[in-house]
Protein backbone atom coordinates (compact mmCIF):
# COMPACT_ATOMS: atom_id res chain seq x y z
CA UNK A 1 0.00 0.00 0.00
CA UNK A 2 1.66 3.66 -0.78
CA UNK A 3 2.43 5.84 1.79
CA UNK A 4 -0.57 8.26 -0.28
CA UNK A 5 -3.44 5.54 -0.11
CA UNK A 6 -2.83 4.55 3.89
CA UNK A 7 -2.62 8.33 4.42
CA UNK A 8 -6.23 8.56 2.66
CA UNK A 9 -8.13 6.23 3.90
CA UNK A 10 -6.69 6.98 7.61
CA UNK A 11 -8.13 10.59 6.49
CA UNK A 12 -11.35 9.68 5.29
CA UNK A 13 -11.67 7.13 8.98
CA UNK A 14 -10.87 10.47 10.88
CA UNK A 15 -13.05 12.41 9.16
CA UNK A 16 -16.01 9.33 9.68
CA UNK A 17 -15.21 9.34 13.24
CA UNK A 18 -15.40 12.96 13.51
CA UNK A 19 -18.93 13.46 12.10
CA UNK A 20 -20.13 10.82 14.24
CA UNK A 21 -18.67 12.52 16.86
CA UNK A 22 -20.43 15.95 16.15
CA UNK A 23 -23.86 13.70 15.25
CA UNK A 24 -23.50 12.19 19.05
CA UNK A 25 -22.86 15.81 20.79
CA UNK A 26 -25.55 17.28 18.64
CA UNK A 27 -27.87 14.19 18.34
CA UNK A 28 -28.72 14.81 14.97
CA UNK A 29 -29.08 10.78 13.82
CA UNK A 30 -27.95 11.64 10.23
CA UNK A 31 -24.43 13.44 11.10
CA UNK A 32 -24.09 9.87 13.31
CA UNK A 33 -24.88 7.56 10.63
CA UNK A 34 -22.77 9.53 7.70
CA UNK A 35 -20.00 9.85 10.10
CA UNK A 36 -20.19 5.72 10.77
CA UNK A 37 -20.41 4.92 7.26
CA UNK A 38 -17.69 6.73 6.32
CA UNK A 39 -15.42 5.41 8.94
CA UNK A 40 -16.46 2.17 8.11
CA UNK A 41 -15.63 2.72 4.31
CA UNK A 42 -12.24 4.11 5.56
CA UNK A 43 -11.69 1.19 7.80
CA UNK A 44 -12.59 -1.29 5.01
CA UNK A 45 -10.45 0.17 2.50
CA UNK A 46 -7.30 0.25 5.06
CA UNK A 47 -8.23 -3.46 5.63
CA UNK A 48 -8.57 -4.37 1.53
CA UNK A 49 -4.99 -2.36 0.97
CA UNK A 50 -3.54 -4.59 3.97
CA UNK A 51 -4.54 -7.99 2.03
CA UNK A 52 -2.92 -6.81 -0.78
CA UNK A 53 0.33 -6.37 1.06
CA UNK A 54 0.34 -9.30 2.32
CA UNK A 55 -0.44 -11.00 -1.49
CA UNK A 56 2.62 -9.71 -2.76
CA UNK A 57 4.66 -10.56 0.37
CA UNK A 58 3.70 -14.31 -0.09
CA UNK A 59 4.00 -14.11 -3.81
CA UNK A 60 7.42 -12.48 -3.33
CA UNK A 61 8.15 -15.45 -0.91
CA UNK A 62 7.75 -17.70 -3.71
CA UNK A 63 9.59 -16.08 -5.92
CA UNK A 64 12.94 -16.92 -4.04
Amino acid sequence: MSAKDKLRHKAEELKGRAKKNVGDATDDERMQSRGRTEQTKGSMKQAGEKIKDAGKKVKGAFKK
